[in-house]
């Protein structure tokens, strides 16, 4: 293989491969980049079993290709390499086991891996692929990846749901204690129900790697696995097994007070209300009559805080409500609304928070019990 490229065109593309790059490996080889150049052009491919990232180089975007070849590279020195070269042009070549890379001032050459060693990878695509712009799909992670679980111990709670009926997409995390559940109306009906899991790690590798343009996405679904095609990049992610639980029970529609308030003003004040408490703590109250709320954080050690907050509506009924401030930060900061409608149902019911003139985002997290 015998190559020159312009250093950002393969660096942009080994930076999107890496993402799914491991140190902990048990095959070798996956600590590797694959690079297959053919009359097509170059293709770069990483994984670690459980995320697959295929970048592909036009040859029109490849200065001059000498040699067709194939070789696996020690990932994390062929990227620290090409981020670091001082020029503008790359020359590559290899024998298959040994990869020179040349430019004006140097030379490197790095021990490769046979191509054989690599694992075979099929990243097919389905005849009906689901299809979504792909900042709506950006926004809708972001909206919800931050309340998947980290413990293993539930590993279906680790996943984000996506589940298709007819042309409604909807999409939820919860790790037990908070819920995100994103509605998206899809341009194209489904002609079949979709429930997968996604591990919510390989969508936040997704997203790092989305542009934020109106480009579409595909998304392909099979048994075991989903790939999302965008662009010159296709990223396969495995499915969880199990049934993701029924959440939809948890969100009611009836409740005792609400509340409306600024967004903005409600997220600063609980931000800076929150400053004294300890960090795996974060417990604050809420207290409400007439037209104002009263937030306050206590701490034994450091003191007491307390803000007051006059709100857009009057609230109905008393509140007085603990909840985990971080929990709360997070599904403010997701809205994109510049006002903030807070249901309550009790102290020990779930709070849901949404936006008040739109049902395509709620956010529900758990009082915490105080007595």
């Amino acid at each position: 293989m015998k190559l020159k490229i312009k250093k950002e065109i393969l660096l942009t593309n080994l930076n999107n491969v890496s993402k799914a790059l491991s140190n902990k490996n048990l095959i070798p080889a996956l600590n590797g980049i694959k690079f297959e150049l053919n009359e097509n052009g170059l293709y770069l491919l990483a994984s670690d079993d459980d995320i697959i990232i295929q970048s592909f180089i036009n040859q029109k975007d490849i200065k001059n290709i000498d040699n067709y070849g194939s070789i696996v590279v020690p990932g994390k020195y062929i990227l620290e390499i090409i981020r670091k070269l001082p020029t503008e042009e790359i020359l590559i070549e290899t024998d298959g086991s040994k990869i020179l890379i040349t430019t004006e001032t140097g030379e490197y050459n790095l021990n490769g891996i046979g191509s054989n060693e690599y694992p075979n990878y099929n990243l097919q695509l389905s005849k009906n692929p689901i299809i979504l712009s792909t900042n709506i799909l950006k926004t809708a992670i972001n909206q919800t990846a931050f309340a998947i679980s980290n413990q293993e111990a539930r590993p279906l709670l680790t996943g984000i749901n996506f589940k298709i009926e007819n042309n409604n997409l909807e999409i939820v995390a919860t790790d037990s204690y908070r819920l995100a559940k994103k509605i998206i109306t899809l341009k194209k009906q489904q002609k079949n129900k979709i429930d997968i899991t996604i591990p919510g790690k390989n969508l936040i590798e997704l997203i790092k790697i989305l542009e934020e343009n109106d480009d579409n996405i595909e998304i392909h679904v099979f048994s075991t696995s989903v790939l999302f095609k965008f662009n010159n990049i296709l990223l396969q992610s495995r499915i969880l097994n199990g049934s993701y639980p029924n959440v939809n029970n948890l969100i009611s529609e009836k409740y005792d007070t609400k509340i409306i308030v600024d967004n903005q003003l409600l997220f600063d004040t609980i931000d800076r209300v929150s400053l004294i408490m300890e960090k795996e703590k974060n417990i604050i109250q809420l207290q409400g009559e007439n037209k104002d709320i009263i937030i306050t954080a206590s701490s034994l050690e450091i003191g007491k805080v307390e803000e007051k907050i006059n709100l857009i509506s009057d609230i109905s009924k008393k509140i007085k409500i603990t909840f985990n401030s971080k929990f709360m930060l997070e599904s403010l900061r997701s809205l994109e609304s510049k006002e903030v409608e807070i249901q309550f149902n009790g102290d020990m019911k779930p709070i849901i928070i949404k936006d008040p003139n739109n049902d395509n985002l709620i956010q529900l997290i758990l009082p915490i019990k105080t007595y």
